[in-house]
């Protein structure tokens, strides 16, 4: 993926079968509701309006990566085919199931306790802005920054300090919106003979140096593990950052030559906020397989740099509380740096260095017109790839066009 060279016999066809799952086990939990009897009903409609936020999570990672794909709200019928839908349907779809989650009081702005990572207002407003701002839908910004000021105004959320919230300390801390609740391997652990069962990941695992015996060069840390090598973070990313920037090395690690085993692209830096933490995985199971990190799907951050986004890249007038300048600025104080005028350019910088590494980067070119960027020739990195509008998304896997026949035969996506 990272060469811009899938194919629709090679690609990551996983996350094809992954999320059309999610959609089908939304389908079932929404006709539950429907059908339900005895149940109190102010829970019935939490419930619905959960199911429906996840649906619209999961459909929105198959809109982002494949555009032009089947949907579903019901159980199909033999021979198990469905329409496939153009992009801008599935988007239509998307913002409804957001709608229906956010209509009234059926979800809390914020949660705690035993109820912590469960769907909130909250989040179905952050995805709904991701939606909309990726869509490029003009008529629906005002409504996005409206709900980014009721977040803000709400005081449900605030920053925390940048590197408590990679810990383990810091899941669930005041500023996560919402987050996927990853367990060691103690809870039961994933094995590479069985991969679904478990509660792990094995993310931490994928981006931390291969045979790993050094220490951090960055936070002078011993605390991490080795791992498989993978994911690299380039020398020249280290040049966004302003002097001071606290989120620096929160966000990336350096370890010195023949401190480890280099791997592909290996540059000697490497992604730190998932990175594998000595302590964070247990048998039984493979312990690469079951690391606890939390990931961090929406952080409080996000609603103050979309806000900021909003009004002075695309002329928002501001709502409420909530202007550019004091969205950028809490960004920036946090950070540990001195406050800044709101330009364009700053807006997207900040938008860089908070989100790096945690997979903001593409979408973000894609959306703002800019991915052309993304063509290189680097034989020091091992990367040769070319952008193309048609790159936006991914070839339709070949498997699933081959089952597909008569009115529901899927057609490839252009420039595959």
């Amino acid at each position: 993926m990272s060469q811009l060279d899938a194919t629709p016999d090679e690609l990551p066809g996983g996350l094809w079968t992954i999320y059309y799952n999610g959609l089908a086990r939304c389908n079932n939990a929404i006709s539950a509701c429907e059908n339900a009897v005895g149940v109190e009903e102010d829970a019935l409609a939490q419930y619905n309006a959960e199911a429906h936020f996840l649906r619209a999570y999961y459909m929105h990672w198959l809109w982002k990566f494949w555009g032009n794909i089947p949907y579903f709200e019901e159980d199909l019928e033999s021979p198990y085919f469905a329409r496939q839908y153009t992009a801008d349907e599935i988007y239509a779809e998307i913002i409804d199931d957001l709608d229906f989650a956010l209509e009234g009081d059926k979800l809390p702005m914020d949660v705690s306790g035993a109820d912590e990572g469960r769907a909130t207002k909250a989040a179905a407003m952050l995805l709904k802005a991701r939606v909309v701002m990726y869509q490029n839908d003009e008529s629906k910004y005002a409504e996005v920054l409206a709900d980014m000021n009721a977040i803000y105004e709400s005081g449900d959320y605030s920053l925390v300090d940048f590197a408590s919230i990679w810990t383990r300390e810091g899941e669930f801390c005041d500023e996560s919106i919402f987050e996927v609740n990853h367990l060691p391997g103690e809870y039961g652990g994933k094995t590479w003979g069985d991969g679904w069962t478990g509660f792990g990941t094995n993310l931490p695992a994928f981006i931390s140096p291969n045979e790993l015996n050094g220490v951090d060069q960055l936070s002078g840390s011993s605390v991490y593990k080795g791992g498989w090598g993978f994911g690299p973070v380039r020398p020249e990313v280290l040049d966004i950052y302003e002097d001071g920037d606290d989120r620096m090395s929160a966000s990336i690690n350096h370890f010195a030559d023949g401190t480890y085993t280099p791997r592909f692209q290996n540059t000697g830096y490497f992604m730190a906020k998932y990175a594998a933490r000595t302590g964070y995985n247990e048998p039984p199971g493979d312990v690469d397989l079951n690391y606890e990190n939390n990931l961090r799907i929406f952080r409080y951050a996000e609603v103050l740099l979309n806000a900021a986004e909003l009004i002075v890249v695309h002329g928002v007038a501001p709502v409420g509380e909530l202007t550019a300048e004091v969205a950028i600025n809490e960004i920036r104080d946090r950070a540990g740096l001195d406050p800044a005028a709101p330009t364009a350019e700053l807006v997207k910088l900040e938008r860089r260095r908070e989100f790096l590494g945690e997979g903001m980067r593409f979408w973000d070119l894609v959306r703002w017109g800019e991915a052309s960027t993304l063509t290189e020739n680097l034989p020091e990195y091992s990367s040769n790839r070319t952008w193309a509008s048609t790159k936006k998304y991914l070839p339709i896997p070949q498997s699933e066009i081959d089952k597909t026949e008569g009115e529901f035969k899927l057609v490839q996506n252009d420039g595959y």
